[in-house]
């Protein structure tokens, strides 16, 4: 379905709820949804943007759709209020989703694009990662057009990329730029440890750096011309600032989270996010009690339990199940037994007036109270970038600026 948003005021694909009377603006959602909040976004970009220098331009990441928090409410946002002009994807249908939604910046696909498809890459004007000559090759052979490329380098990353001594990779570009199809416009990389603390990753990140510099040193010294370097991204600007990437890849910390919790930032990332649900129920339980598939919580004397409306299919992990908690009333509720796909159980025994229809905070804050998603990754052993891009599809997005509702988005 097409919908114009009240934000942008262009037309996107997806579905817009809108409240009825004068109700409350969560009064008729009430299951589970997330709360996104523009103003927190800027103030991630433009504190990024005080960091690095004037001579670096701002690639905001919104592949995944902006990282779990919906690309029609935000990537419009950076496009018409934040000035951004450069912006990254995985893959093709991505790219495709920006330019259906009016986005008329330039978008860098970083993943793989299957060579029959290059007709497309020309037709919305996007620019591909080029990982080898062969695959150059491929995309030249089955295009309408010139592809736009940029060319990955493999500095130490090992993922992608033209990989080898300066002189071969200096090479294989060359041979690239002849193809008649393919217009090569740049070529970046990217850091594996940029986050990290250890003493030899900041040694190996400023070898990853050298060693494009010298791919690019060379290009330039044999005339091939190269209008972008870029191999910065959300760490790398922070902590390893070169003004010779003509890009940094703002991904991360552009939503509010540390690109690895235990090292610091210069300034303190605004969580864009916050995940909420309902309870749905509350009673009362006897000492001995089951809880739950498995029953492998056993009420330890008379427990206050609240069922609340979420669950792993709305991304909420299952490995959350006895040892995670949620915020009710201001309060930090331990989830007792196992999560399941559309409810959990916690403990509200210590909370006062605790009633059905109450809000439990997920991820967010309430009160004194917080939980982060980069908590919820490591009591659940992974990181936050993949506890927000796990919140599904099913749970709407609510946009806010400004302290008001813009737009309830539910994603197709």
């Amino acid at each position: 379905m097409l919908f114009r948003s009240k934000m942008t005021n262009i037309l996107c694909k997806g579905t817009i709820i809108k409240p009825k009377g004068k109700k409350n603006k969560m009064d008729f959602l009430k299951r589970a949804w997330a709360e996104v909040d523009l103003d927190s976004i800027e103030y991630n970009l433009k504190e990024y943007r005080r960091l690095i220098g004037e001579k670096t331009e701002i690639m905001c990441v919104v592949k995944a759709s902006c990282y779990g928090h919906f690309d029609n409410g935000v990537v419009p946002f950076l496009e018409n209020e934040m000035d951004i002009r450069w912006f990254a994807v995985s893959n093709i249908h991505e790219a495709h989703r920006l330019r259906d939604m009016g986005i008329k910046g330039e978008i860098l696909i970083l993943g793989y694009t299957p060579p029959e498809n290059a007709k497309w890459l020309t037709r919305l004007d996007i620019i591909q990662a080029c990982t080898e000559l062969s695959y150059a090759k491929a995309l030249s052979e089955n295009a309408d057009g010139k592809v736009r490329i940029h060319a990955a380098i493999d500095t130490g990353m090992t993922r992608i990329g033209l990989h080898g001594e300066t002189d071969k990779i200096y090479g294989e570009l060359k041979e690239i730029s002849k193809l008649e199809n393919i217009a090569l416009e740049g070529i970046f990389t990217h850091y594996a440890v940029a986050d990290s603390l250890r003493e030899q990753d900041e040694e190996y990140t400023k070898a990853q750096t050298e060693k494009i510099l010298a791919v690019a040193d060379k290009c330039e010294a044999e005339g091939l011309h190269l209008e972008k370097v870029h191999f910065l991204n959300s760490a790398g600007g922070v902590y390893y600032y070169n003004e010779r990437s003509s890009l940094a890849r703002l991904g991360i910390i552009l939503y509010g989270l540390y690109p690895d919790p235990a090292k610091a930032l210069p300034f303190e990332p605004k969580p864009a996010m916050e995940f909420k649900a309902a309870v749905a129920q509350v009673k009362y339980i006897d000492n001995g009690t089951d809880v739950s598939y498995g029953r492998t919580y056993t009420a330890n004397g008379k427990v206050k339990l609240a069922t609340v409306t979420a669950g792993y299919a709305d991304g909420y992990p299952r490995a959350l199940s006895n040892k995670g908690y949620v915020l009710i009333n201001g309060k930090k509720c331990p989830i007792t037994g196992r999560i399941c796909m559309d409810q959990f159980m916690c403990d509200v025994t210590d909370v006062d007036d605790v009633k059905a229809g109450d809000e439990a905070v997920l991820i967010g804050a309430q009160g004194n109270e917080k939980i982060t998603a980069d908590d919820i990754g490591k009591m659940t052993g992974t990181i936050g970038y993949e506890i927000v891009c796990g919140i599904s599809a099913r749970v709407p997005r609510v946009i806010s600026r400004h302290g008001k509702q813009t737009a309830v988005l539910e994603i197709e």
